[in-house]
């Protein structure tokens, strides 16, 4: 096991973190054991953040202790990555509007006591300012397929993210306007981007995701 990251290992060209469970799977995935330590197998063809990740980001601003808000968390497979990298003194607030989600998701956090699963609409984040606040998050995460993929992302920065702080955003062009060209559709959310973060990277995610850019963001 090689840590390229802060908790994230390759091992025999596969991407692991350590199992904060031991013992549990979440979505299927292989388990390894090494020198006496149990790992999960990401997988980049069910993670954004595993498949930016094996197209050679070059940051990942996650660690031990990490508050992370986390946008469209869905039944959590790549929270429950982030749940492994942050440790058992960080926590996810892991908000989704498909309380269907959610239920599973809890059913997950019955064992990764770090992740709070929350169903809420992403589009209002007022209506979970109080839940947010109280973990202070120091990142967001979001994957939403929503046309208002980075208005929603700038609203809730406004609300919970500092200055200089990150941001990381699964941008899905077709979910924005399936009839244009995907390059143009990047470069229109770039622009808008830029309105309120510095673009520190972008990274096409195929083979993984097509039509989709993975960009690390810092708050301005």
């Amino acid at each position: 096991m090689r840590e390229i990251f802060h908790g994230v290992y390759k091992w025999q060209e596969k991407l692991w973190t350590k199992n904060l469970v031991p013992g549990q799977r979440v979505y299927g995935e292989k388990l390894a054991v090494y020198n006496g330590v149990e790992y999960r197998e990401w997988n980049p063809f069910r993670s954004k953040l595993a498949a930016a990740i094996k197209k050679k980001l070059k940051s990942l601003p996650l660690y031990d202790g990490s508050k992370v808000l986390y946008l469209g968390v869905a039944e959590g497979t790549t929270a429950s990555h982030i749940s492994d990298i942050i440790g058992s003194r960080g926590v996810i607030l892991g908000i989704d509007i498909s309380e269907k989600c959610i239920a599973k998701l809890v059913q997950v956090s019955e064992e990764r006591k770090n992740i709070l699963p929350l169903a809420a609409d992403a589009n209002r984040p007022e209506t979970y300012a109080e839940y947010a606040k109280e973990i202070m998050p120091d990142i967001i995460y979001q994957d939403i397929a929503q046309k208002n993929q980075v208005e929603i992302l700038e609203k809730n920065a406004r609300f919970f993210l500092g200055k200089g702080n990150f941001a990381m955003l699964a941008l899905k062009a077709p979910s924005i306007d399936s009839t244009s060209n995907a390059k143009r559709v990047f470069s229109e959310q770039e622009s808008m981007l830029e309105r309120s973060f510095e673009i520190s990277e972008k990274i096409p995610l195929e083979p993984f995701e097509k039509k989709h850019r993975f960009y690390l963001l810092v708050r301005k």
